[in-house]
């Protein structure tokens, strides 16, 4: 595997710009990066969580698909595939405003754009997994920090969705953000409606959070 070489931790610092304005950069930065970064990206991403304790016994996982530079978990749903681990991709909920449901996504499923402009499979009772049977969760982030501090798109659906973990820690999965290293930032600010993060993983390391 070739040396990948990555763009530099982000260099502004949050508290010089707004959420807003924070979010603009970092995606843009994303969004510059080569094919040939986004696939060696994928590949150190895709080793650091094949070494992440907390998807060892994981055998039922939501993932994503990349969209506006995200960071791809392609490779490691791949070799997780070939582990009989079963994916989850999520779909808007129809009625429950800003909440997601989880449906099974395999070779072949078929896919439909929503909203967003996302591809998602069809929303179906009787395919979908509820969030809190889930044993992991990775979802893209836009910026985070060491401390657990994150910054999404802002639409806070993961917020909505995973909400039921602050009352009831036992049945949360573990929720782990997925992001190029050079997202980091030096701080972000902790919202009180933030479901807190077990981790975050990049193509360089993980951080583990406490909290």
């Amino acid at each position: 595997m070739s040396q990948f070489i990555a763009p530099q931790p982000f260099e502004y610092h949050p508290d010089t710009l707004s959420r807003s304005d924070l979010r603009k950069r970092l995606r843009q930065h994303r969004r510059a990066l080569s094919f040939e970064q986004q696939q060696q990206a994928a590949e150190y991403l895709a080793l650091n969580l094949l070494k992440n304790p907390d998807l060892h016994r994981a055998r039922h996982i939501a993932i994503y698909l990349p969209n506006d530079g995200e960071i791809d978990p392609h490779v490691y749903l791949d070799i997780a595939l070939r582990k009989g681990i079963r994916f989850y991709l999520p779909v808007l909920h129809p009625i429950h405003e800003g909440r997601l449901v989880f449906s099974p996504y395999y070779d072949g499923v078929e896919l439909t754009a929503n909203r967003f402009g996302i591809p998602e499979p069809a929303f179906s009772k009787g395919l979908r997994r509820p969030a809190w049977a889930l044993d992991a969760v990775l979802f893209p982030l836009v910026g985070f920090d060491e401390n657990g501090g994150r910054l999404g798109m802002g639409g806070g659906f993961y917020d909505r969705t995973f909400a039921f973990s602050r009352i009831r820690p036992r049945l949360a999965p573990k929720l782990i953000g997925l992001a190029h290293d050079f997202q980091k930032v030096e701080k972000l600010p902790v919202e009180p409606w933030d479901v807190p993060l077990h981790s975050v993983v990049t193509d360089k390391r993980r951080y583990r959070f406490t909290g």
